[in-house]
């Protein structure tokens, strides 16, 4: 899978965000000690949210929400697209953002999303996708991918948005389960993905140990259904 697959599998916008909220509230709960893998931003910045996905091992995502609609930004740091490459030209590559349309161009030089290297700033990205409110579909830059025998995923497109792609509460279960080695309740992480209310016997069926309370500044940040926490 590469970017331009994914644009044709990723849900709209609304969706997209609704399920990043899901996952970021469901890693909250099950990672009470803030360590959590996706995180959602309400606040992030004036008319802007932001979804991210960090794994601690040096691949992240940013979904940033604006008025114009959305960008997604993802980093696979054993791509062969990395702006790390052998040459040490330091770029993105070729394609990635050129045709990125001007409302999301403040989006490529945002700080967190760049690492500092000795020729200045890039933007840590080997996926770029955006989405106008207007636009009927997300859209990706004309891109040559890289040819190799056996890369199927050149970019990371592929493993780093499966959940976004599927969509589903079975996505987001299967992986939780193996990453937190725990079993989870199936209609438990429903009532998360159609923003239920977060009651403490939600949150004891998806984890006995933790507590609403303690979660309450988070589940402000990520603005999981306003007024719904009881």
């Amino acid at each position: 899978m590469t970017a331009a697959d994914l644009a044709k599998r990723l849900p709209g916008i609304a969706t997209v965000r609704a399920l990043s909220q899901s996952y970021a509230v469901l890693d909250a709960l099950l990672s009470p000690d803030g360590y959590a893998t996706y995180s959602f931003d309400a606040h992030w910045a004036s008319g802007e949210e932001l979804a991210s996905m960090n794994d601690g091992a040096g691949d992240e995502y940013s979904i940033v929400f604006t008025r114009a609609g959305a960008f997604i930004r993802g980093f696979d740091h054993e791509s062969p697209m990395s702006p790390y490459r052998d040459d040490g030209t330091y770029a993105t590559w070729p394609g990635l953002v050129e045709s990125l349309p001007r409302e999301f161009a403040s989006q490529i030089d945002e700080p967190a999303f760049c690492h500092d290297v000795p020729t200045g700033k890039v933007l840590a990205a080997t996926v770029c996708l955006w989405r106008l409110h207007d636009d009927s579909a997300w859209r990706c830059g004309d891109i040559a991918y890289p040819r190799r025998s056996g890369l199927d995923d050149p970019d990371g497109s592929g493993w780093m948005f499966a959940m976004l792609a599927d969509a589903t509460p079975e996505a987001y279960r299967a992986y939780a389960e193996d990453y937190f080695e725990v079993s989870l309740d199936p209609a438990a992480i429903r009532e998360v993905f159609q923003h239920r209310p977060l009651t403490a016997d939600l949150v004891r069926r998806i984890n006995p140990e933790a507590e609403l309370a303690s979660l309450e500044e988070t589940l402000e940040t990520v603005g999981y259904s306003p007024g719904s926490i009881r």
